[in-house]
């Protein structure tokens, strides 16, 4: 389907066909409340209606604290019509938020801002003025449509997993050549529903919005039980405890299609689905080239899958490069664009991989590697082996500092129980190199596995060296 290209998408699908279903809100008494793109589009033009009473104008940027209220995505909509650009942030201390802040507005400007509700953001505390948005529309006119495909559309921070959270750009023409992409190859079309199963502030959430409007299809936003939201939901993103939860929760599932990330994916998990009638695909992709980059329908097989329509990817020096429609505009701060690519328009994505045939593999990252006895050690490449083992659910490997060798590998594992070193040495013989194997197992914390669609590495060393203060991170 082709949208025109200066009508919203929303606005388009309300005149090719105003009584179809377009959002499913679900409540916490498991009551659905429906949405046609007509009751949808008169929805949008309200929370406009506030944007301008607000005082906010085109090209303003308006920071949503939450994870998926459905008041972000009527703010998120009705900000594209304005010409408003968005700012998707999770629920966090106001020290952290504040410093998001001082990225997002000049010193001399007020942040304009609306949280969720109950997601717990003391505001007061925040260490600049801001003007708080209210949802208030005094009855006026609505305002001329703002929304261009060129428009600067969204602000998404990345994981912050190796340093300093960036603030990514995007235009709408680029999340739209992102889910035009996939969905060449992942069926999704009109007649089919998908669950808004991850966080809006992640860019795999927000590529679930603009799929959604791409295929002109039906969102349903949950009340947070997934056993409860799954209901009537033909397409979900999920990561694999999810699906395996949802797997042996043994209820009667409407789901024929699963986008799966974040972590391994276990092929016996795929045929469990299969078994149902479930197609599960996997992917790789970041924040800068708007979610997925490469995937494929999950197999035996270790790669990630060929590259999607809209994409372009190489691979120099071991070091994976992208490019294509679906690249941010740059890195933005204080009002400035900051360039994410060097001339040659590819973006470094400091991600290691190699082929297989058309299909790519990831070998790790390269800031992950480290150097032991004078070997090259990437932790992925560990994790690889032990996320095989039965017991293991999740495996992470971070290097610790060893006198003789300079660094070498342990693992944090999440699982029915930790693996002990004795264990994991029969496991890792003959599946890795004796100086890879890690020199010990401790236990992975749940709260670090709860914090996201993956765990973040930089809060797994964090919380290891200030538990296991026997262990010294290396130089």
């Amino acid at each position: 389907m082709v949208i025109r290209k200066q009508l919203a998408p929303w606005k388009y699908h309300k005149q090719c066909h105003p009584n179809r279903v377009a959002l499913s809100l679900c409540s916490s008494d498991n009551s659905i409340e429906m949405f046609t793109w007509q009751q949808l589009c008169e929805r949008v033009d309200h929370y406009q209606k506030a944007l301008v009473s607000n005082g906010m104008q085109a090209g303003d940027i308006l920071t949503l604290v939450g994870k998926n209220h459905p008041d972000t995505v009527f703010w998120l909509l009705a900000s594209f019509q304005h010409g408003v650009v968005c700012a998707l942030t999770m629920p966090q201390p106001a020290s952290q938020l504040s410093r998001k802040l001082d990225t997002l507005y000049r010193p001399e400007q007020t942040p304009f801002i609306w949280c969720a509700p109950e997601c717990g953001v003391p505001v007061k505390e925040l260490e600049r003025t801001v003007k708080p948005l209210v949802l208030s529309s005094n009855g006026q006119p609505v305002p001329n449509e703002g929304y261009q495909q060129s428009n600067l559309a969204t602000i998404i921070f990345t994981s912050g997993s190796t340093g300093n959270p960036k603030a990514v750009v995007h235009q709408h023409s680029q999340h739209l050549a992102s889910a035009q992409g996939l969905l060449e190859q992942f069926h999704f079309t009109e007649s089919d529903t998908w669950l808004l199963s991850l966080p809006l502030y992640h860019v795999s959430g927000l590529a679930i919005i603009y799929r959604w409007l791409q295929a002109g299809a039906c969102l349903k936003i949950g009340a947070g039980n997934l056993l409860q939201d799954i209901s009537g939901v033909t397409h979900a993103s999920l990561v694999p405890t999810q699906l395996k939860r949802l797997l042996d929760s043994e209820q009667l599932l409407t789901i024929s299609h699963v986008l799966l990330g974040g972590s391994h994916i276990p092929h016996t998990l795929s045929q469990q689905a299969a078994n149902l009638g479930i197609e599960t695909w996997l992917g790789y992709g970041m924040t800068e080239a708007a979610s997925t980059v490469t995937a494929k329908p999950v197999d035996e097989t270790s790669t990630a899958g060929c590259v999607l329509p809209g994409r372009a990817l190489k691979i120099a020096d071991k070091t994976i490069y992208v490019s294509g429609d679906t690249l941010a505009v740059g890195y933005y701060c204080q009002g400035a664009l900051h360039p994410l690519t060097g001339e040659d328009g590819w973006f470094n994505t400091r991600d290691l991989g190699q082929w297989h045939g058309d299909e790519l593999v990831i070998i790790g990252r390269a800031d992950n590697l480290f150097i032991s006895g004078g070997e090259n050690i990437h932790c992925e490449e560990i994790e690889a082996v032990l996320n095989q083992h039965p017991d293991i659910e999740l495996a992470m490997v971070i290097p610790v500092a060893d006198p003789e060798f300079g660094a070498r590998p342990i693992a944090a594992i999440a699982g029915a129980e930790c693996v002990s070193k004795q264990k994991g040495d029969v496991w890792c013989k003959g599946k890795l190199e004796k100086f890879k194997w890690p020199i010990d197992y401790v236990e992975m914390p749940g709260s670090l596995r709860e914090t996201g669609i993956k765990v973040s590495r930089k809060a797994l060393q964090g919380w290891f060296f200030t538990t296991y203060k026997n262990y010294q991170s290396p130089v």
